[in-house]
Protein backbone atom coordinates (compact mmCIF):
# COMPACT_ATOMS: atom_id res chain seq x y z
CA UNK A 1 0.00 0.00 0.00
CA UNK A 2 0.88 3.25 -0.97
CA UNK A 3 1.87 6.13 2.10
CA UNK A 4 -0.12 9.01 1.83
CA UNK A 5 1.01 12.35 2.85
CA UNK A 6 -1.62 14.98 4.51
CA UNK A 7 -1.34 18.02 6.06
CA UNK A 8 -3.33 18.78 9.54
CA UNK A 9 -6.98 19.28 8.86
CA UNK A 10 -9.04 20.66 11.66
CA UNK A 11 -12.49 19.26 12.18
CA UNK A 12 -14.97 21.12 13.85
CA UNK A 13 -17.99 18.97 16.37
CA UNK A 14 -20.45 21.27 18.76
CA UNK A 15 -21.62 20.54 21.91
CA UNK A 16 -24.43 21.64 23.90
CA UNK A 17 -24.19 21.55 28.00
CA UNK A 18 -26.98 20.56 29.64
CA UNK A 19 -28.04 19.73 33.07
CA UNK A 20 -27.23 15.83 32.80
CA UNK A 21 -23.87 16.88 32.08
CA UNK A 22 -23.12 18.91 34.80
CA UNK A 23 -21.62 17.91 38.54
CA UNK A 24 -22.36 18.34 42.06
CA UNK A 25 -20.83 22.42 41.49
CA UNK A 26 -23.46 23.20 38.42
CA UNK A 27 -20.09 22.91 35.84
CA UNK A 28 -19.46 20.69 33.09
CA UNK A 29 -18.50 16.98 34.63
CA UNK A 30 -14.55 15.97 33.36
CA UNK A 31 -16.00 12.54 32.70
CA UNK A 32 -18.69 14.02 30.37
CA UNK A 33 -15.93 16.58 29.10
CA UNK A 34 -13.46 13.51 28.18
CA UNK A 35 -16.36 11.28 26.29
CA UNK A 36 -16.49 14.47 24.02
CA UNK A 37 -13.06 15.34 24.22
CA UNK A 38 -12.27 11.33 22.75
CA UNK A 39 -14.97 11.32 20.45
CA UNK A 40 -13.87 14.45 18.75
CA UNK A 41 -10.33 13.30 18.53
CA UNK A 42 -11.45 9.77 16.84
CA UNK A 43 -13.66 11.96 14.47
CA UNK A 44 -10.33 13.58 13.44
CA UNK A 45 -8.41 10.23 13.87
CA UNK A 46 -10.91 8.54 11.52
CA UNK A 47 -11.50 11.15 8.90
CA UNK A 48 -9.33 9.38 6.51
CA UNK A 49 -9.37 5.87 7.83
CA UNK A 50 -12.05 2.96 8.25
CA UNK A 51 -13.44 4.24 11.99
CA UNK A 52 -13.75 0.18 12.60
CA UNK A 53 -9.92 0.14 12.59
CA UNK A 54 -9.20 2.69 15.16
CA UNK A 55 -9.31 2.61 18.82
CA UNK A 56 -8.01 4.64 22.02
CA UNK A 57 -5.03 4.37 23.06
CA UNK A 58 -4.43 7.23 25.45
CA UNK A 59 -5.82 10.51 26.19
CA UNK A 60 -2.26 12.55 26.98
CA UNK A 61 -3.86 15.40 28.92
CA UNK A 62 -7.13 17.78 29.26
CA UNK A 63 -5.48 20.62 30.58
CA UNK A 64 -9.30 22.96 31.97
CA UNK A 65 -8.59 26.07 32.04
CA UNK A 66 -12.16 27.32 33.29
CA UNK A 67 -15.64 25.69 33.52
CA UNK A 68 -18.19 25.84 31.67
CA UNK A 69 -22.23 25.26 32.40
CA UNK A 70 -25.58 24.88 31.55
CA UNK A 71 -26.65 26.01 28.04
CA UNK A 72 -22.87 26.78 26.70
CA UNK A 73 -22.12 25.90 23.29
CA UNK A 74 -18.86 24.25 23.08
CA UNK A 75 -16.45 24.20 20.10
CA UNK A 76 -14.30 21.01 19.84
CA UNK A 77 -11.76 21.37 16.86
CA UNK A 78 -9.68 18.71 16.41
CA UNK A 79 -6.76 17.79 14.02
CA UNK A 80 -4.35 15.22 13.17
CA UNK A 81 -1.03 16.24 14.33
CA UNK A 82 1.22 13.47 14.17
CA UNK A 83 1.68 9.70 12.67
CA UNK A 84 3.68 7.03 13.86
CA UNK A 85 3.69 3.30 11.68
CA UNK A 86 0.48 2.38 13.69
CA UNK A 87 -0.29 5.23 15.52
CA UNK A 88 -2.05 8.42 15.25
CA UNK A 89 -2.08 11.37 17.77
CA UNK A 90 -4.78 14.35 17.62
CA UNK A 91 -4.79 17.72 19.11
CA UNK A 92 -8.37 18.65 20.58
CA UNK A 93 -8.97 22.31 20.83
CA UNK A 94 -12.26 22.89 23.11
CA UNK A 95 -13.64 26.61 23.53
CA UNK A 96 -17.25 28.19 24.49
CA UNK A 97 -19.01 30.27 21.90
CA UNK A 98 -17.44 33.92 22.12
CA UNK A 99 -14.23 32.75 24.32
CA UNK A 100 -10.80 33.16 22.72
CA UNK A 101 -8.86 31.62 25.58
CA UNK A 102 -9.57 27.63 25.29
CA UNK A 103 -12.00 25.64 28.03
CA UNK A 104 -9.65 22.14 27.58
CA UNK A 105 -6.54 21.17 25.20
CA UNK A 106 -4.92 18.39 24.57
CA UNK A 107 -3.58 15.17 22.47
CA UNK A 108 -5.12 11.74 22.62
CA UNK A 109 -3.39 8.73 20.39
CA UNK A 110 -5.35 5.86 18.76
CA UNK A 111 -3.91 3.26 17.48
CA UNK A 112 -5.01 1.27 13.95
CA UNK A 113 -5.72 -2.49 14.01
CA UNK A 114 -6.79 -5.44 12.25
CA UNK A 115 -9.14 -7.53 12.10
CA UNK A 116 -8.13 -9.15 14.81
CA UNK A 117 -7.31 -6.14 16.99
CA UNK A 118 -3.73 -6.07 16.60
CA UNK A 119 -1.76 -2.98 15.58
CA UNK A 120 -1.34 -2.72 11.88
CA UNK A 121 0.37 -0.01 9.44
CA UNK A 122 -2.00 2.92 8.42
CA UNK A 123 0.39 4.35 5.87
CA UNK A 124 -0.44 8.41 6.65
CA UNK A 125 2.17 10.59 7.08
CA UNK A 126 1.47 14.27 8.47
CA UNK A 127 3.35 16.94 7.11
CA UNK A 128 2.99 20.18 8.91
CA UNK A 129 3.87 23.52 7.36
CA UNK A 130 2.94 26.11 9.30
CA UNK A 131 4.59 26.52 12.66
CA UNK A 132 2.01 25.93 15.03
CA UNK A 133 1.37 23.01 12.63
CA UNK A 134 5.46 21.99 13.29
CA UNK A 135 4.91 23.18 17.20
CA UNK A 136 2.11 20.76 17.54
CA UNK A 137 3.79 17.83 15.57
CA UNK A 138 6.89 18.21 17.89
CA UNK A 139 4.89 18.09 21.20
CA UNK A 140 2.99 15.23 19.98
CA UNK A 141 6.04 13.14 18.56
CA UNK A 142 7.57 13.83 22.16
CA UNK A 143 4.31 12.27 24.08
CA UNK A 144 4.33 9.38 21.96
CA UNK A 145 8.41 8.70 22.80
CA UNK A 146 7.71 9.40 26.60
CA UNK A 147 4.99 6.75 26.40
CA UNK A 148 6.92 4.41 24.91
CA UNK A 149 9.30 4.79 27.51
CA UNK A 150 7.23 4.21 29.99
CA UNK A 151 5.24 1.06 28.70
CA UNK A 152 4.76 -1.60 31.78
Amino acid sequence: MAIKVIRPETLVTTRLVKSEDLNHHGTLFAGRTAEWFVESGFIAATSLLNPQSVVCLNVHGMYFTKPARSGDVLKFSSALVYTGRTSLTVYIHVEKRGDEKPLVDGFVTFIHVNEETKPAPHYLVVEPVSDEEKNLFETAKKLRENQAAHKY
